[in-house]
């Protein structure tokens, strides 16, 4: 039985936008399903400065915009709706959605991850009344007002620097002695005069009255705690890769951490499932790298189609 398409791409944020185009570019019958809105956590970039060739900054969101359409005008076919189950029969893959069930030979899983919640005493109690996860989306309500952010990555750095510009009382705290981000971004952190820094620290508790008010702090050298006045808190402690609709798939080897592991042409060790992005094992998650993933899985999952229907011809 021939299937309605050659590639099913889950997840429409960088990777699978660029497996998308490159797929489809390449002839292959290309279909990308999103549940929620195409972009992942690129949408949340506010300005874009390190992707190759990109001499002035770009928005996170303009960036997504431009993947989509160049994948759909290659031809790539996308529908909005969330996937209830992936399954695997005679070197067809089934993917069912609320909205139709598609078949196909290979599927790229893009699926990216979502924050990691940091487990502090009334962080879920406060999520949608001060704390946040997401700067761009949330930093606006906080213009001019006292801001915490957590974490000592990439992404905290970026979204500290960015909340800097709506208001001047932003700290910056990191459980460590040093950040885990890029050397530049860690010094862009320590010399902007509306960042506070607080290394060695941890956040233990938010208060308030139906919004956040005040935190308390523990400093890991002294083992002191103390609280301070603060309107938002902005969590950024990495990411929970988004795997859940392959677990009943027993031969895919995942890392310590949950991440699926892949060889060179992004495969997993389920033949035809292709991995790519934030939701692969791998030593750096970027917007260039998560496109890379991409363009090598689609053109992995050619060369399996290829190697697949040539052996039926036999």
């Amino acid at each position: 039985m021939k299937p309605e398409y050659d590639v099913i791409v889950v997840g429409a944020g960088v990777a699978g936008l660029t497996a998308a185009q490159y797929a489809a570019r390449a002839s292959l019958r290309t279909l990308v399903i999103e549940s929620v809105t195409p972009g992942g956590q690129a949408l949340i970039i506010d300005d874009l400065e390190n992707y190759p060739g990109q001499v002035t900054p770009i928005k996170g969101n303009d960036l997504i915009e431009s993947f989509q359409q160049q994948a759909e005008q290659f031809g790539a076919e996308m529908i909005m709706a969330r996937v209830k189950s992936i399954t695997k029969s005679d070197d067809i893959f089934t993917v069912e959605t609320r909205k139709r069930t598609v078949t196909s030979y290979t599927v790229i899983f893009a699926t990216g991850a979502q924050h990691r919640h940091l487990g502090a005493i009334g962080e879920e109690e406060f999520g949608g009344s001060g704390v946040s996860y997401c700067a761009t989306c949330d930093g606006p309500f906080f213009r001019g007002k006292r801001i915490l952010v957590v974490g000592g990555g990439d992404s905290a750095c970026d979204e500290a620097t960015y909340l800097s510009k709506l208001s001047e009382d932003v700290t910056l705290i990191h459980r460590r002695d040093r950040f885990r981000a890029q050397a530049s971004l860690a010094e862009r952190v320590h010399n902007n005069k509306n960042i506070r820094v607080k290394l060695n620290h941890e956040l233990l508790k938010i208060e308030g009255d139906k919004k956040v008010e005040q935190v308390t702090f523990l400093n890991n050298e002294t083992g002191e705690e103390y609280t301070e006045q603060m309107d938002g808190v902005f969590i950024f402690v990495g990411s929970i890769p988004q795997t859940e609709l392959l677990n009943s798939f027993s031969e895919i080897e995942r890392d310590e951490t949950g991440y699926i592991k892949t060889n060179e042409y992004m495969e997993s060790a389920l033949s035809g499932l292709f991995v790519a992005g934030d939701v692969r094992a791998t030593p750096f998650r970027q917007i260039v790298t998560a496109a890379s993933d991409g363009a090598i899985a689609s053109h992995g999952a050619g060369l399996y189609i290829d190697n697949l229907l040539g052996k039926a011809y036999l």
